[in-house]
């Protein structure tokens, strides 16, 4: 593996202030290395040179553009959806994992792992179209809040990450979410949240289908299930297929992301890996190795080794939300 490792020296000039890309970012290594790796892959004088088309740069997208705790998001919102339709009908509530989490039993959700995840997640993802799905998705996340902070999840977001998205597109790189949650749930959201369009947007897949009506109405329908989880060693193989290329930047915050920075810093030329840590339980959350979501081991073992830089948020974070906060 080859992995270029950049340093940068700012002239002062007489007349002349340097707009700070990343104003939330402390000053420190992490900051340091970002904008050392966008220097030198944009001077067309430097032998780092990156040519724009293949300026393609790829972030996880929960724990890492926004929270993941208490649940992903996504499953939050099917909870809360399955209470809707339990509370109407009661029926619903077929199996000792549904109600579990119509109860709120989060060890009762997760003990049958995936296929009780997607149990759950069935309830409000199959038999509706996608457009009526994102539609329900974004009006969730603008509206339902978060359990501790009191925050819509569309608000928790990370200004650190919308400043560094904005960063790389004003030079030219192309910016896309890859991520193990629902492309659906998250392209209702994308453009909104960070300005990123849903064909930029990779994820797991359900089953969809098409069919016309009887009345000769086309529809495109949501099923359910998963026939693709963009997960660990599925996230190159969803690059691939969506994006077509290797990216020279890839951001992630779990092992979950592993893979997904292995395969781009293994790349020719300059390549940045970067892994956010979630040291800040007073303004966010603290954890790492052991949990039941993001969990971050091989990560913190072997990045730095490997030329990844590791993100202390505790740290390297000025501020973590929009708001100021």
């Amino acid at each position: 593996m080859r992995t270029t490792v950049f340093t940068i020296a700012l002239v002062a000039l007489p007349g002349i202030a340097f707009a700070d890309p990343l104003p939330s970012w402390n000053e420190g290594d992490a900051k340091s290395a970002i904008i050392a790796f966008v220097d030198g892959v944009t001077d067309p004088g430097a032998d780092t040179y990156v040519t724009p088309e293949d300026r393609i740069a790829v972030f996880d997208n929960d724990g890492t553009l926004w929270t993941e705790q208490p649940a992903y998001f996504q499953l939050l919102y099917a909870v809360d959806v399955l209470r809707e339709k339990a509370a109407a009908d009661p029926s619903t509530l077929t199996s000792d994992i549904l109600q579990a989490a119509n109860d709120g039993d989060m060890e009762g959700m997760l003990a049958n792992g995936n296929e009780g995840l997607i149990e759950i997640i069935n309830i409000s993802h199959a038999g509706i179209t996608p457009e009526d799905f994102k539609a329900s998705a974004y009006e969730w996340l603008t509206t339902a809040t978060h359990p501790s902070t009191g925050k819509t999840y569309a608000s928790m977001i990370y200004q650190p990450m919308l400043e560094l998205l904005s960063y790389l597109r004003d030079e030219d790189f192309k910016t896309y979410i890859v991520s193990g949650g629902g492309i659906d749930f998250i392209r209702a959201i994308a453009d909104d949240a960070y300005g990123i369009p849903p064909w930029q947007v990779v994820g797991s897949e359900g089953d969809t289908s098409y069919a016309v009506s009887d009345d000769g109405t086309p529809t495109v329908t949501k099923n359910g299930g998963l026939t693709f989880v963009d997960d660990k060693e599925g996230k190159p193989v969803g690059i691939m297929s969506h994006i077509g290329q290797r990216p020279i930047f890839a951001g992630g915050n779990s092992d979950g992301d592993f893979q997904m920075i292995e395969w781009t810093t293994a790349g020719d030329g300059p390549r940045f890996g970067l892994l956010i840590h979630h040291t800040d339980a007073e303004r966010e959350f603290a954890y790492d190795r052991e949990g039941h979501i993001g969990t971050l081991n091989r990560g913190l073992d072997e990045g730095p080794d490997r030329g990844w830089v590791i993100v202390d948020m505790a740290q390297d974070w000025e501020q973590v939300w929009p708001d100021g906060e």
